[in-house]
């Protein structure tokens, strides 16, 4: 029972004192500490009463109690305590000593005027607040009184010789310190800490005078006055600092001040705050930006409906962040956002995906990102479809099997038949090349010739060049027979386009492929290794650095490789009379098509695409509240194909006659290619359906005969 009562009440402290890194602040040693339950960081002022006389054990106990008592936000936060007869212990809030905080920044270059500024109208705040509100003095400024905290904040601490103003008997030790050490009088104190703020020296009264900022020495020299009576009060000094033109009249001033009021402005002040808010976070210290701004843009979102205007800020601050940071504080909340109905959120959300791509894991992008992203496919707005697009360069290597190849596809398929913008149809060509990686093999082939081809016949100009370009981008997924039968037949008829450009792109890709039949041709051993990525597995995001490195960056760099928009009614093929011939693989569509695709001209920055690289076309709206016709799908003429279905790849593109005869063709290097009487097995098949059509005409024939004329008034029974 005895060993209860005289057990050490330091081993019940809820706190742990780190042995590490510990300062001297007066007559206290400053030791960094967490919380024994959850780890969370804390300090710790710890004085020992047996290294300490009689009168600092007195100012210990005093400056313990106002620690404890006085709340300000400009005041060092008092946490929790402990008093023995050995030892004192005052925990806070985690904080530096400023002489520490500024040799720190002195290595990275010396703290920035406008961090200074703001940290003096901190502490001159801390004491307006002593001596105007609670009527105390503090007579310890020393540069041991002044903390920083994680957000580069300075508070007011040292209260060991606060004593009263008005003449009230004290029983502590008159305030020795400064007169000790400096041989001034405490009434110097606020002068003596800007002086060893920017000279960290108080030598050479006249050259110091060179390292205080012009806009603080007039305020200064009122500070160091020699009539003490005509000395600014700290709520004066405040008042002269924030005046026009004053040090304490900038941006990152204005901001702090804004941030500790944000409950109480109105939403339009908010929303305006916000919005000017990024311009300036580049000069902003970066501890400010982590725990000061991300913390109230993140309340702004949850609580404050801030909407889209909070997230250019957001990913400003957020590349401060280390990667774990960024998962636990903003992931979260981007998630969320994406299930937003907000327009200006979703278009903003989607072009600065490229800063929080990384951070998101597979099993958030499938199930809750992108159910919400493919909305974008099916919007009003041209902008939103064209950055939903755009956006699935980045995504791609993060979707599912079912999400990839089936739902997306599907999408992919309907954009680049119905969408009425010309470059939104030739951008999802476009991304469509270049997530030809990711498709699985079985999808590769039933896609991207059917989808290619379509867009080689597309009315806007830039979209056949695409078309081009997804062929030549991703020529290793075709076979030998593929490249002969449909590839080229369809390359052969844009040598002819309108467009010169076109017509160029088409030659390269052309020679290209005949290239690669001609290697094969002249040494058919090569087939197995030209053909080797035909069958290949898809890439997942991690397999292929090369791709996933210019496929992540490139869609920061999208506006520096555009496609050159044609002249005013380039875009409509040429007329009938037009002396360009139509080709075999469909007609050409005619100027007379095109009524869904009149809003293309809309688009007027454009270049052209660099010779055998896929390129985003960029979209240049009317308005962002364009709207798609009732009938936004191009009719046959306009796409010189007919669809099947909605979302039949195959179908789209329509069979030709040279895919019919290539149909049976299963490899082009089978030594039994041709059958004994001397025919290929594809003119063989071709020769027998021919026969067999016409057995059923000779036989229809044959019935229709033996029945005779039919007679007035009878019923045709078969």
């Amino acid at each position: 029972m005895w060993s209860f009562f005289a057990r050490d009440p330091i081993k019940d402290f809820n706190y742990e004192i780190l042995p590490e890194n510990q300062e001297k602040s007066g007559i206290w040693t400053l030791s960094r500490g967490k919380r024994k339950t959850t780890g969370e960081p804390v300090s710790v002022f710890v004085y020992e009463v047996s290294q300490g006389t009689e009168e600092q054990t007195q100012l210990a106990k005093a400056a313990f109690k106002r620690t404890k008592t006085l709340r300000h936000p400009n005041i060092l936060s008092y946490v929790d305590g402990l008093e023995t007869e050995k030892s004192l212990y005052i925990v806070t809030e985690p904080v530096t000593t400023l002489a520490a905080h500024l040799k720190l920044q002195a290595e990275k270059g010396g703290a920035s005027d406008l961090e200074v500024s703001w940290g003096l109208h901190q502490i001159v705040k801390a004491l307006s607040f002593l001596v105007n509100d609670c009527h105390l003095n503090h007579n310890n400024l020393g540069m041991w009184a002044v903390f920083v905290d994680r957000a580069g904040e300075w508070k007011l601490g040292g209260l060991d010789h606060v004593t009263s103003n008005q003449g009230e008997s004290t029983s502590l030790p008159p305030p020795k310190y400064l007169m000790e050490i400096y041989h001034v009088p405490p009434r110097y104190d606020l002068s003596a800490r800007i002086k060893a703020i920017y000279t960290r020296s108080l030598s050479n009264h006249f050259l110091y005078l060179l390292q205080i900022p012009k806009q603080l020495v007039p305020h200064y020299c009122e500070l160091v006055g020699a009539n003490p009576k005509i000395r600014p009060n700290p709520a004066r000094f405040l008042l002269n600092c924030r005046s026009p033109g004053g040090f304490m009249n900038n941006s990152f001033v204005e901001s702090c001040l804004f941030l500790e009021e944000i409950q109480i402005k109105e939403p339009a002040e908010k929303q305006q705050f916000f919005q000017d808010l990024s311009e300036n976070l580049d000069s902003f210290p970066e501890n400010f930006c982590k725990h000061k701004v991300l913390p109230q843009l993140l309340t702004a979102f949850e609580f404050g409906n801030a909407g889209a205007v909070v997230l250019t800020p957001l990913f400003k601050v957020g590349k401060y962040l280390s990667a774990e940071e960024y998962q636990q504080k903003i992931i979260p909340v981007i998630v969320k956002m994406f299930s937003s109905t907000d327009r200006a959120m979703r278009i903003r959300l989607l072009q600065q995906m490229e800063q929080f791509i990384q951070y998101l894991n597979e099993a958030a992008v499938n199930s809750q990102i992108f159910p919400h992203v493919v909305h974008g496919f099916t919007d009003t707005n041209p902008a939103i479809r064209e950055q939903t697009v755009k956006s699935m360069l980045l995504l791609a290597p993060k979707l599912n099997e079912t999400n990839l190849n089936q739902e997306l596809m599907r999408h992919f398929a309907r954009l680049q038949a119905r969408d009425d913008q010309g470059p939104i149809r030739c951008n999802t060509t476009v991304c469509l090349g270049k997530i030809a990686p990711y498709l699985n093999a079985g999808m590769r082939q039933r896609v991207l010739i059917s989808a290619f081809s379509r867009a080689t016949k597309d009315p806007f100009p830039a979209s056949r060049a695409a078309g081009v370009l997804g062929f030549a981008a991703t020529h290793q997924y075709y076979s030998v027979v593929e490249s002969a039968s449909r590839i080229l037949p369809t390359l052969c008829t844009l040598t002819v386009d309108p467009d010169k450009n076109v017509r160029d792109q088409a030659f390269k890709a052309i020679k290209s492929f005949l290239s690669k039949l001609e290697t094969v041709s002249e040494d058919p051993s090569k087939l197995a290794e030209i053909e080797k990525d035909v069958t290949a597995l898809a890439q997942t995001g991690g397999s292929a650095a090369t791709w996933a490195g210019w496929a992540v960056t490139g869609v920061s760099s999208l506006t520096s490789k555009l496609i050159r928009n044609a002249p005013a009614g380039s875009e409509a093929p040429p007329a009938e009379n037009s002396p360009v011939p139509q080709s075999a693989a469909g007609p050409a569509p005619t100027n007379t098509a095109s009524k869904g695709v009149q809003q293309d001209r809309s688009y007027v920055s454009c270049q052209r695409l660099c010779p055998m690289e896929l390129t985003f076309v960029i979209c240049k709206h009317q308005g962002s509240s364009t709207r798609a016709p009732k009938s936004g799908r191009l009719s046959s003429a306009q796409e010189g194909v007919r669809l099947a279905s909605d979302y039949n790849w195959d179908g789209a593109e329509g069979k030709s006659a040279t895919s019919d005869l290539f149909s049976s063709v299963k490899c082009f290097t089978n030594n039994h290619a041709f059958t004994p009487s001397g025919l290929s097995k594809a003119e063989l098949a071709k020769k027998k359906r021919e026969e067999r059509r016409k057995e059923l005409e000779a036989k229809r024939a044959e019935r229709k005969a033996a029945k005779g004329p039919l007679k007035l008034g009878a019923r045709k029974l078969d």
